[in-house]
């Protein structure tokens, strides 16, 4: 059985789904459980000289993948999270301390990510007011950073952005748009400000 029909198997029988998440994630913690934790070994995908520092936050539940391609490194205090969403990250990338990324999240190679970056394809649903925010779920879309791309400290990329191959985000941006190929975003919300080609 492939993971797409055991997905719809989980989809068509609720009970078993909550059986199964209770099993594998801590409800009240939010990341997958200490015994499931010890096999990530075995079900994330790491690339030749890749490196994750020990104080990295993986939440990588092996229902949805997450790989880390060669040389590339995801430096301390950082957070990948792809329980809702797979995280693949390229060649020769630097993830910066502090960092959190959660899913679904596709990073290209040659990619710089500075200390206290954001990239989330996450979002709480809010537009019910007679429910609380915390339980009227969740929304993802996907976000794609090219080739050869830097973002630099602080900056914050919004779900369903693209940024192109060849790209730099400057400091403290707020992506919540596209970033075409070989441009200059800054500012909140950022904006084009020039082509770097």
């Amino acid at each position: 059985m492939n993971k797409e029909s055991l997905r719809e198997y989980f989809k068509s029988n609720p009970a078993i789904k909550r059986l199964v998440d209770f099993l594998i994630m801590n409800q009240l913690e939010t990341r997958p459980r200490w015994y499931v934790r010890l096999l990530a070994p075995l079900y994330q995908k790491r690339g030749k000289n890749s490196k994750i520092y020990s104080s990295v936050r993986m939440d990588t539940p092996p229902y949805r993948h997450f790989s880390l391609g060669k040389r590339s490194i995801i430096e301390s205090y950082s957070c990948i999270n792809n329980a809702v969403g797979d995280v693949t990250i390229g060649d020769n990338v630097r993830v910066g301390l502090h960092a959190t990324i959660i899913g679904p999240v596709s990073i290209g190679n040659h990619v710089i990510i500075a200390q206290n970056v954001t990239i989330s394809a996450l979002n709480h649903n809010f537009g019910k007011t007679d429910k609380y925010i915390d339980a009227q779920g969740i929304t993802t879309r996907n976000i794609t950073i090219g080739d050869d791309v830097w973002i630099g400290a602080n900056a914050v990329i919004l779900s369903g952005v693209k940024i192109g191959s060849h790209s730099v985000v400057a400091a403290g941006a707020v992506v919540t748009k596209d970033v075409p190929e070989g441009m200059l975003a800054a500012g909140v919300p950022a904006e084009i400000k020039r082509s770097i080609k």
